[in-house]
């Protein structure tokens, strides 16, 4: 006769958000077993939950509705961000091989902890971290999981509004004809930064669900796909190296002791090692590669979320959205990082669009490519604040009731300290190292900590 189980009072409330107190949900006894069969779709931990005759258990009382493309679409832009531009100055830090290995290695360990954190909410029947921290390590792996959340998607909302703040001036500058820097408001970053926090950005961000995000995800990820071809496009169309005084300021040899003849071979021999490129490289910025690729794959925040609006959902849908969304920007990393640095090679900056000013400040397509990478970082933030402001109202508001009033108010407060963090961050490389030390480690630990009570 098998023993009784015993139970846990936890109340399952909409988008993943856990109340204790009403609802019982089984936990596991010694010798319990984890089945999930192929055509089960919303029971994930059959044995850890309890049975009723009456009623089915469910993750939460609402019904996903987003299909699986508006998922792919949503996970895809989450990944999809301001790391895209920093991969090509890795690249040259690293070199093409280095940088491959390192890119395949993240990209794997990303998908690897995702399964990770499908399996630990499939173990407990819980699809928020917040719950699963508490599960796990009790109050102090709650307050854990929240200020991780809350830290990562506010470094990544930093960068965004970043690149907001250094092209959208220069976007401007180029599209008024403005030769000289003017001191207007319409082209001070921090102005512009404002801005568009409030006229586009809040608006999206008081949206109550995230799958209503999913057709402006769509529309960000074309736009990225616009700046990867127009990246792959430049590589043929602008010369190396870019002018002949770039190329001869390391040279310590007097030109007046030497013929001209030898003074142009110079030159050429110069150039055509400036233009090689490296398949291996290690120096003193190499140690920013790891942050900028970590960065580059983060999406661990809104994978529970992303679950929980979910239609149909099941851990093996789940992955198969998280794989293809990977193996898609994974592509687009590489391509844009491989023919960016192909253009300019070491003279790559760590903000690769930055770095076509020097070739035409007024280039129609590098404009054009400004206001498309504008316009996707733009979608994104919202997409990026719906993780921080459910993490910060299961620490601050456990067991209160949707509040319009309260949802407003942490999106405004939210993006007033990012704006600040932004106007007042020195470059782009000092935001990706914050984000670096708050990554995607404590989901994973959670979920081996998860995995390690369910088979106790």
């Amino acid at each position: 006769m098998e023993a009784p189980l015993q139970t846990e009072m936890v109340e399952l409330v909409p988008n993943g958000k856990h109340l204790e107190g009403l609802l019982p949900v089984a936990t596991p006894t010694a010798g319990s077993q984890r089945v999930e069969g192929p055509g089960r779709s919303c029971v994930e931990g059959e044995g850890f939950l309890p049975k009723s005759p009456s009623k089915e258990p469910h993750f939460t009382d609402f019904e996903g509705k987003t299909s699986f493309g508006m998922s792919v679409f949503n996970l895809s832009n989450a990944i999809m961000g301001s790391g895209i531009l920093g991969l090509a100055y890795a690249m040259a830090n690293t070199g093409i091989i280095l940088f491959l290995f390192l890119l395949t290695a993240v990209a794997l360990l990303s998908s690897y902890s995702i399964h990770l954190l499908l399996k630990s909410s499939g173990i407990v029947g819980i699809r928020a971290y917040e719950q699963l921290g508490y599960r796990a390590f009790g109050t102090p792996g709650k307050l854990a999981a929240a200020l991780a959340i809350t830290l990562q998607n506010i470094g990544a909302m930093s960068s965004y509004l970043y690149i907001i703040k250094s092209e959208l001036p220069l976007v401007i500058q180029t599209f008024l004809h403005l030769e000289d820097w003017t001191s207007d408001w319409y082209t001070n970053g921090n102005y512009l930064v404002i801005l568009v926090s409030i006229v586009v950005i809040l608006p999206l961000a008081l949206m109550r669900q995230l799958g209503y995000l999913g057709y402006s995800s769509g529309f960000s990820l074309s736009c990225m796909m616009f700046f990867l071809i127009a990246v792959i496009y430049k590589k043929f169309h602008v010369p190396c190296p870019l002018s002949p005084n770039a190329t001869n300021v390391t040279s310590n040899i007097s030109l007046v002791e030497i013929d001209k003849d030898e003074a142009g071979l110079q030159a050429k021999t110069e150039a055509g090692a400036f233009c090689t490129p490296s398949y291996f490289t290690l120096n003193t910025q190499t140690a920013y590669t790891i942050p900028i690729m970590a960065f580059a794959f983060v999406c661990h925040p809104e994978v529970l979320p992303i679950y929980t609006e979910l239609k149909d959902p099941s851990k093996r849908k789940m992955q198969r959205i998280s794989n293809l969304s990977i193996a898609v920007m994974y592509v687009m990393y590489f391509l844009a990082a491989l023919f960016g640095y192909l253009t300019f090679y070491d003279g790559v900056e760590s903000e690769l669009l930055h770095t076509y000013s020097k070739v035409d400040p007024f280039d129609v397509l590098i404009l054009c490519v400004r206001v498309a990478v504008l316009t996707a970082v733009t979608l994104t933030v919202p997409i990026v604040l719906f993780p921080v402001r459910r993490a910060l109202q299961q620490i601050l508001f456990p067991n209160r009731e949707f509040s319009w009033l309260r949802h407003v108010l942490i999106a405004v407060v939210l993006l007033t300290c990012i704006n600040l963090l932004v106007i007042f961050a020195p470059n782009i490389l000092g935001i990706f190292g914050v984000i670096e030390s708050s990554d995607t480690k404590s989901p994973s630990l959670l979920s081996w900590w998860m995995e390690k009570k369910g088979r106790g």
